[in-house]
């Protein structure tokens, strides 16, 4: 095992043997010299990251990352698999036996979850309140489906009676929702959509991947017929696994397809073999992500100590705070309906001008990160994420603080601007 505290000597002046074994002078052998820069020590400086993703790993997580490797199908590594996939049942509440993770960030969740469940010419309804409801029509789109959408204006979500009356008009074959939507901080509900879809022949695709253990979520009792997520949000591991679940109908069409999954790599009967999905005998599919994995089952153990459901509470308790603070610094929320905010992901308002990106450099300067908006919302708004081990009281008071002191400043010279104009 290579430890962290053997990490550390290497800086050390006494580790120059080991330093100049590691990064030594070029060969003057070598036919090409190196780049510069990879002979000099890369910098990672601390940070506190309050933005859409990734967040802040805990101690328990981060130390992971210095396990030593396991072979991919060693006994030991298939126990640790095999564990991350029950903690993956847990946090989507599901029972369905394809579960695991994708070798992939939350996007390859997306197209892994499409090109299973769709085929050329199928019919495909995106519920789009952002950027992610148009992503996942233009990819089904690429795809040679027929795609739909049902909009709502940014900062809304759209109503079970208008998603209910496209489904029944359109009769699509999957019908798309992103539960968090990241670019907007709406939390689309979910309530009754799932028994619509069933009764109209189509199957239920729910994007998790910002709402995932801060948002309520029951993928069974909500007739989800496949979700994904990602893991460095709420969960608090390094990006690059995507976990996901297909129901027992979502495998019973995607067994039926009238081609084969275009895709090896994302195909979910390869996959869940390869997760131990279908106790059938493993097949060699990919080399998963060895120490990502061991991330992931850390994250996974991290919710289960405290509880699902308690997590969720937790993000729900302190987002209050964050809008107490938000009223008491003239600050607004994006989102007007507090229902259909995200409780991990709050976006705010950009006070009439001030400029958003001066604000979050000002802030990147003191080692705090917070975004600006995505796609259609830039410029408008900061997205602040308060995702796991980061919702959490104290910081939230110190990010918002934060905030409300460079927006006071911009405003103070906004003012004092405004007075010298009128006396010249």
């Amino acid at each position: 095992m290579i430890s962290t505290r053997f990490l550390k000597k290497l800086s050390s002046p006494s580790s120059s043997a080991i330093r100049s074994f590691m990064i030594s002078s070029p060969s003057k052998m070598s036919s090409r010299s190196p780049p510069a820069e990879l002979l000099q020590e890369m910098v990672v400086p601390p940070r506190q990251l309050f933005g859409p993703g990734p967040s802040n790993m805990a101690d328990a997580i981060a130390e992971t990352q210095s396990k030593n490797l396991l072979g991919h199908l060693h006994p030991e590594f298939v126990k640790i698999m095999s564990d991350t996939r029950l903690g993956i049942q847990y946090v989507f509440k599901t029972q369905n036996a394809y579960t695991f993770a994708v070798s992939g960030t939350g996007h390859a969740g997306m197209e892994c979850a499409l090109v299973n469940l769709l085929e050329r010419g199928d019919r495909f309804l995106s519920v789009e309140i952002g950027l992610w409801g148009a992503r996942a029509a233009d990819l089904a789109s690429r795809m040679g489906c027929e795609v739909r959408k049902v909009t709502a204006p940014h900062g809304k979500a759209v109503t079970v009676e208008e998603l209910e009356k496209a489904i029944t008009e359109f009769k699509p074959h999957v019908v798309f929702v992103c539960q968090g939507e990241s670019s907007t901080g709406v939390a689309q509900p979910l309530e009754k959509i799932g028994d619509i879809c069933h009764q109209n022949g189509a199957l239920f695709l729910v994007d998790t991947v910002a709402s995932l253990g801060g948002t309520p979520f029951d993928s069974d009792a909500l007739g989800v017929d496949c979700v994904y997520s990602a893991t460095q949000k709420v969960l608090n591991a390094p990006p690059g696994l995507a976990p996901i679940s297909f129901s027992d109908r979502a495998i019973q069409k995607i067994r039926s397809r009238s081609q084969r999954v275009a895709s090896f790599y994302f195909d979910a009967l390869e996959l869940g073999n390869y997760w131990g999905c279908d106790q059938e005998l493993k097949r060699y599919h990919h080399t998963a992500p060895i120490s990502t994995v061991y991330a992931l089952r850390a994250a996974l153990q991290a919710i289960a100590k405290e509880g699902i459901d308690e997590t969720i509470e937790r993000h729900h308790k302190n987002i209050q705070y964050l809008y107490e603070l938000l009223k008491n610094n003239n600050l607004e929320p994006f989102v007007e309906d507090e229902k259909l905010r995200l409780p991990c992901l709050t976006t705010i308002k950009v006070p009439e001008g001030v400029d958003w990106k001066d604000v979050a450099s000002d802030l990147m300067g003191q080692g705090v990160e917070i975004a600006g908006g995505l796609g259609a919302t830039v410029g408008k708004i900061w997205r602040v994420g308060t995702f796991g081990i980061n919702s959490d009281r104290a910081k939230i008071e110190k990010v918002i603080g934060l905030l409300a002191a460079a927006v006071n400043k911009r405003r103070k010279k906004q003012v004092l601007f405004t007075r010298c104009a009128k006396i010249q």
